[in-house]
């Protein structure tokens, strides 16, 4: 990835070895490798409808359990973002979508703020998906809002189908992301707050 808006990123701690590396200005493109298939089968939506390539591994202490890997994921990615949009100048800032998948729907709204904060309000119908414990999520976006600064939103409208209700929130995760992340002509070298600074 040579891309000025790109960045690699590794973690490694006696708990996980992650690396990440973004390119915020990509295709789609995902190469994923972490043990978890149902994760990467989410992940994978947030590069495609986000248009940012990703290329992740990681390797955790699984014989314990999937928190600190899932958990860990969701911090490498959001240290390659923060790194990879650099000062923010000419950003959207805001993003937001709504994605339906059949009779589930979630809206997702984010800002590059520079103000960790997480909103996840996900009734899950069921504890697991695919063998995935789906009580993960929130930490994998926990992860990824503080160490990307990024205020975010999550919020599953209906559903009852746990399967479609994730894939909602992943996809609208991905949409939002692109339109925050988008440059605008108009704002080019300007920073979207009235402080001056994010």
């Amino acid at each position: 990835m040579t891309d000025s808006r790109s960045a690699s990123v590794e973690r490694n701690t006696l708990e996980t070895q992650i690396t990440v590396a973004v390119n915020l200005d990509g295709s789609g493109e995902c190469r994923l490798d972490t043990g978890f298939p149902y994760l990467e089968h989410m992940v994978d939506q947030v590069a495609r409808h986000g248009l940012i390539d990703l290329d992740i591994t990681a390797k955790g202490d699984l014989h314990i359990d999937a928190h600190h890997t899932v958990e860990d994921i969701g911090i490498t990615l959001g240290q390659a973002v923060a790194k990879a949009v650099g000062d923010k100048k000419g950003i959207n800032r805001y993003g937001h979508a709504y994605v339906p998948l059949d009779e589930a729907l979630s809206r997702v709204v984010v800002d590059f703020s520079g103000r960790p904060g997480l909103e996840f309000h996900v009734d899950f119908t069921r504890a697991a998906v695919g063998g995935f414990d789906v009580d993960l999520f929130i930490e994998f976006f926990q992860g990824f809002v503080n160490h990307a600064a990024v205020t975010l939103h999550v919020d599953n409208l209906r559903g009852h189908n746990s399967h479609h209700q994730a894939e909602t929130v992943f996809k609208a995760f991905g949409r939002a992301l692109r339109m925050a992340l988008t440059m605008d002509p108009r704002a080019a070298g300007t920073t979207p707050s009235t402080k001056g600074v994010l």
